[in-house]
This record gives C-alpha cells, structure tokens and sequence, in this order.
C-alpha cells in the first residue's frame, strides 16, 4: 500500500504533458513576458473595467511597448515576430481578459494586417508605425446590422465621385459590431463598389461618419463594440486600399484573427481550470477539501485534457504557420474546437465555485460570458462547420 510519501510531488498542474518542452527558449521568454504583464496590469483591474463596461485605453501604448500590436508583422516598425510567439501572447492576454485580446487582435491581425498586406506605400508608412506603438488606435468595418455571416450580402456602397485618377469616393452605409470604431483613428472600411468589395481607409473626424458604441452588453464587457453610419462620406482616391480587390481582402484578415483566437480561447480555459482548481484545493465541504471527492476531480481531468489538447493544436497550427503551410480549413479547425472547448471548460470550472462563483471574484464566468461573443465572431460555430465540411466532401452547403 502507497502512503503519502510515495506520491509524487505536483510540478505544473497546468502542463502534464510538459508541453513547455516543445517551445524555444526564445517562446518562452515571449510568454513570460506577456504573462507578467497580464498578471501586473490586466488582472488587477479586469473586475472593475468588465463591471464598469469600461475599455482602458491607457493600455493601448503599453501594449505597443510591450509589443503585441501588429507582432507577426515587418517593417514599419511592427515587432516582426513568428506566428507562434504571437500565438502565446495571445494566450496569456486572454487569460486576463477576452477583451483585451481582442483589442490586440482587432488592431494587429485586422486593421494593421489590412493596410501591411493590401495598402500603398504610403498609407503603410502613414499609420503602421504609429499603431505599433499604440499612439493611433484602428477598427476593422466588415460586419452589417443584416450581414455578419456572409459579408457578401453586404449593402455599404462607395461610389466613385468623377473620373480619371483623382477621382474619389462617397461612401454609404452601416456596419455593427465593429470593435473600437468610436476611439479609432482610422476605419478599415469594406465596401461592394462597382468592381466588387474593395477597402477603404477613413480618418477619425471625417464628416459623415458616426461610431455609436453598443450598451446593454452581457459579454465583452471590458471592450468596444460600436455601429457605424456612413452619410455621404467624402473620400479622395488615397482612401482606397490598392491592393485589396473582393472578398479575398477582408478573408485575409479574419484568417489572421481566428488563428489568434485558436491560441486565446485556451488561455481563458487555462485561467479557469486553474481558478477552479485553486478554489477546490482551499475550500473545505464535509470536512474536507473539494479537491478530494471524485466528482471534483473527474470535473478538473476533463478540463485539463481539453486545455493541453487545444494548446497542442493551437501550437501545431502556429509551426504551421510560421513554414507558411498554413491552411483556410485548418484555421477553421483550431476556431471551432478551441472556443467551443472553452467555453465549456470555463461554465465547468464555475460549477466548481458553486455559489461564489457568480460574482466577479472569480474568473471562470466572466470568462464563459465572453467566450459567448468569441464563438460568434470571426465566423460562427456554423460558418466553420460548414468551411470543414466543404473540405472532407467537396460539397458547399452554405447555401
């Protein structure tokens, strides 16, 4: 019979396959040095801004020097780092706060990836620099109050306004949903032309537009969503995104942003396991603690497979990545799973808290709440469903 000396001692209990062994020393160090920072500036405060419904914007130029904006960007003096060093970072944001990921992923993987990837010269040397170091904050304009799922329904026009090179544009319309549109300092705004769907950058201040943030939310509460009109917008040619011509523009950015939150949602996960795995340890029910019924434990064993799991693909998908083999339907793939995981992690770890897990002490439901919207963004559980059914069939079912 084994006593307790036969036991072995707890190293992590959050990496039992010992997944650390597959990342650099240089990953690790970019993890580190994320987490200290989630743990130093956004756990302290992420009650109070997800009660208050308040984004901190004096975030915005510590994340630049800390260097996550634009990360898996060059040049321009974006920090030119690899996919998978931005996967973790992503994963130890998340672990504060959903919404601060998605302030980093909105800026970086949408707005900045739009302008580096399909802008001009001169656009990319006007806003990159500035939006790396947080000084200029930027919006992704896609999603419409009737179009979320299939942007091709979209009804924004721009219009030419004359003829020849100097033409410009007017630009009519209203997107939703669209992260912070009402502090940006540019829009990436997509819009169905007469050649089909092109980009267009705005400037804060440009008369026609109004960005009206979205009250009353339940999830991503630490964040800003807005709706945007768009009355008669006056552009001149530099507007336009030069590059960017159909749909095949925005795709580009969301595939950048789902990847990110392949690596996020399990960062949400992981911070719940490890609330609730701290709570059963402490808390004493029946004389002992939670951590020693069986029921407790199985709870924790199946959290704790579904986070080293969803780490070991966001992680494969991130070296796939980087050797730039990196596929539409296996973005697809690591979305859907992850989130879908975490969010039933973090309801699970929240049962463990019973009551006292309701209240904004505990993480694990702020972070279901939040989950809820990142499920829903950057396409559906359906839209991906449907993206890997296409694969394994050949057969389209979106319409």
């Amino acid at each position: 019979m084994s006593n307790a000396a036969d036991i072995p001692a707890v190293s992590d209990p959050s990496d039992v396959l010992a997944l650390d062994a597959l990342l650099t020393p240089g990953e690790l160090a970019v993890r580190e040095r994320i987490r200290d920072f989630t743990e130093q500036r956004i756990k302290p405060g992420i009650a109070r801004w997800y009660e208050d419904a308040t984004f901190p914007l004096d975030l915005a130029p510590e994340l630049g020097e800390l260097g996550v904006l634009g990360m898996h960007l060059d040049g321009y003096r974006c920090p030119g780092r690899s996919a998978v060093e931005y996967g973790l970072a992503a994963m130890e944001l998340e672990a504060g706060d959903s919404g601060i990921r998605t302030f980093v992923s909105v800026q970086g993987s949408l707005a900045m990836t739009a302008i580096h990837r399909w802008g001009s010269e001169d656009q990319k040397q006007e806003w990159l620099p500035r939006m790396a170091a947080g000084e200029v904050i930027g919006c992704f304009a896609l999603t419409e109050p009737d179009a979320g799922s299939d942007p091709s329904a979209m009804t924004t026009v721009a219009r030419r306004d004359g003829s020849g090179d100097d033409a410009g544009w007017v630009l009519d319309g209203a997107k939703r949903w669209i992260g912070l549109a009402s502090v940006a300092g540019v829009m990436v705004v997509w819009a169905m032309t007469d050649d089909g769907v092109r980009g267009f950058l705005v400037p804060a201040g440009t008369a026609g537009v109004t960005a009206t943030p979205i009250t009353r939310k339940l999830s991503m509460r630490a964040s800003i969503q807005c709706d945007i009109a768009f009355d008669g917008v006056q552009l001149g040619p530099e507007a336009l995104l030069p590059g960017a011509l159909g749909l095949r523009g925005p795709f580009t950015c969301l595939n950048e942003a789902r990847y990110g939150i392949a690596w996020g949602a399990m960062g949400a996960a992981r911070d719940s396991y490890e609330a609730a795995l701290k709570y059963s340890q402490d808390r004493l029910q029946f004389g002992r603690p939670l951590a020693g019924y069986q029921l407790t434990q199985e709870k924790l064993v199946n959290m704790l497979l579904e986070i080293q799991k969803g780490t070991m693909l966001a992680l494969h998908l991130g070296r796939l990545k980087d050797a730039g083999t990196l596929r539409p339907e296996q973005i697809s793939f690591g979305k859907l799973n992850n989130v879908r995981e975490a969010l039933a992690i973090a309801r699970e770890a929240r049962s463990i808290l019973g009551g006292n897990g309701i209240t904004l002490d505990y993480s694990p439901l702020r972070h279901a709440a939040n989950l809820e919207s990142v499920r829903t963004y950057e396409g559906t559980d359906e839209v991906h469903t449907l993206i890997l059914g296409q694969h394994i069939t050949g057969i389209g079912a979106f319409r």
